[in-house]
């Protein structure tokens, strides 16, 4: 490599004409369709990055089955032989930023196009397609997550596997479910080299001594690995969380269905009077999810603490504390340096938060949680569980071991699960809060929602509401008061979604504005006139 360098060092003198430009146009043709098995038809087709990655989803009508097609612009032998020789003047060429960069591809696109016009001439020539191509690929493989950066790029997709060698990748996608795609990895080499550049990319090392990894890879995404035959016998094996910068709003969820406007509405009274929630479901039913569209209801100014093992939740409060458990920097189980969530509730009381959030309870954070609850702090958290009654069995046994005295410290408890609903002629998969709980006690729960599935309608009751009637005899207004509240909030949840204003940002700028002036706001929305949203709770 330093000889090619030396050899191509010579070259400097010469000027050379080629530059891309972001004002000059190439006319780059998309990706050739790959073949469709027979059977299949094409559902849907969208880019993942134009003009290089376009996906297509293909079904068979007779078994129903989807498939995720990656069609990517390949590049041809000669494109090849220049890709390989590029790919070593670039990783010789490219220095370190010297100052911290938010944008490493931007970076690096900038730095590839430097030293791509610089030795273009000594590496044969090719038509500037070429070259972009040449750069996309450049960019993919040094930067980005190399063969499974398309995928990376879909906000369709919430996770990506890969169960071995010569195993198709699988994606879950946020319409299709769990779908096969036509992307493998054909060799050990190829998928161990793939998984190696992805721990690295964490921070984090892998090996044979240590074939088990939990990370988080930039951008938030969460990475788990098995790395090589070690510990699974079809080799490598990887999965991928995909970490959305724009969250679900709780807008999202209710034009989604999960939730309706009168739930979210009183969730948002409830949360407004210091309610502590916890989410229930299975893996993938949503759960943190819906915690995060939940938590941006809550009061701006309030100083909220996020506990979490990865991060997940992404709110919009600026007086907002995200703390993240650590791994042992030990070797074998020694524990050295290693945080717990058990730790971090613990550290997090001595900040004096007004609410608590933990991504999930499954061990003894689960007391101090309750803990903090009983000392009048706020809380929300998820829990695997599939109903109320398991959640509570779960809780009152080691090694949460919590005492059956201090559930009711829990006021609302909500199940979301994943559904199959048959709509327009086809069955698909939806997510929907299938009941909302009231602890009034122990062994006393007061159903305020539950979901019809025949309608697909949340219908409410609330009758014997315990925690309606915990506010009125605290803020002094009557039942028939709060639930005119709840309605009025719910007229402002409507006309956000009439307006569209779903991004999580936008929804807490204008959950702020009623904060700060109910009345005015919810004249205006009657009225149907326009919110000027000024209170953002937090920088962009």
């Amino acid at each position: 490599m330093l000889k090619l360098k030396d050899k191509l060092a010579k070259l400097r003198h010469l000027k050379i004409s080629f530059n891309i430009k972001k004002g000059k146009q190439v006319a780059i043709p998309p990706p050739p369709p790959k073949p469709i098995q027979r059977g299949f038809k094409v559902v849907e087709k969208y880019p993942l990055y134009e003009p290089f990655a376009h996906v297509a989803i293909v079904q068979n009508p007779k078994t129903g089955e989807y498939k995720y097609i990656l069609d990517e612009l390949q590049l041809d032998p000669l494109e090849k032989s220049v890709y390989d020789r590029i790919l070593e003047i670039l990783l010789a060429e490219i220095e370190s930023p010297k100052e911290e960069i938010t944008d490493p591809r931007k970076f690096f696109a900038e730095e590839a196009k430097k030293i791509v016009d610089k030795y273009r001439i000594s590496l044969g020539w090719l038509p500037d397609v070429s070259w972009y191509k040449i750069l996309y690929h450049a960019e993919r493989d040094l930067v980005g997550f190399g063969r499974i950066d398309p995928l990376m790029r879909d906000p369709n997709i919430e996770d990506i596997s890969c169960d071995g060698v010569n195993k198709p990748v699988y994606v879950w996608h946020r319409v299709y479910e769990s779908i096969e795609t036509n992307l493998q990895f054909e060799s050990d080499e190829e998928l161990d080299n793939m998984v190696v550049k992805l721990v690295h990319m964490a921070g984090k090392h892998v090996s044979s001594a240590f074939p088990i990894v939990d990370a988080s890879l930039p951008g938030k995404h969460r990475l788990a690995v098995c790395y090589r035959r070690e510990i699974t016998p079809f080799g490598t094996a990887f999965t991928i969380r995909k970490f959305r910068e724009d969250p679900y709003s709780i807008i999202d969820l209710i034009n989604l269905g999960t939730f309706s406007e009168e739930m979210a509405a009183y969730f948002w009274l409830c949360l407004e009077n210091r309610a502590s929630i916890m989410v229930l479901g299975g893996t993938a039913a949503g759960k943190t999810t819906a915690l995060n569209a939940l938590a941006c209801l809550i009061k701006p100014g309030s100083k909220i603490i996020t506990i979490e093992e990865t991060a997940e939740l992404n709110l919009p409060h600026e007086n907002w504390v995200s703390l993240l458990a650590r791994q042992s920097y030990g070797l074998g189980g020694s524990g050295i340096g290693e945080v717990t969530l058990f730790d971090l509730v613990k550290t997090s009381m001595r900040h004096r938060p007004d609410v608590l959030i933990v991504g999930e309870v499954r061990g003894q954070e689960a007391y101090v949680l309750f803990q903090a609850l009983a000392t009048g702090h706020g809380g929300m958290c998820t829990m695997h569980a599939e109903n109320l009654d398991s959640a509570i069995k779960r809780l009152t046994q080691k090694p949460m071991d919590i005492a059956p005295a201090y559930i009711p410290l829990m006021n609302l408890v909500l199940s979301i699960q994943r559904v199959h609903l048959l709509k327009k002629g086809e069955k698909k998969a939806y997510r929907r809060v299938i009941t909302v709980n009231e602890i009034a006690d122990y062994d006393d729960y007061r159903i305020t929602f539950k979901w019809h599935p025949t309608k697909d309608q949340h219908l409410s009751n609330f009758k014997k509401s315990v925690m309606l009637s915990s506010i009125s005899e605290r803020v002094g207004l009557s039942k028939k008061e709060l639930l005119a509240e709840i309605n009025r909030r719910k007229e402002v949840l409507h006309w956000m979604r009439e307006r569209n204003i779903r991004s999580y940002k936008d929804v807490a700028a204008i959950i702020a504005e009623y904060y700060a002036r109910p009345k005015q706001i919810y004249e205006k929305v009657i009225a149907g006139g326009e919110v000027e949203a000024v209170a953002v709770s937090r920088k962009s």
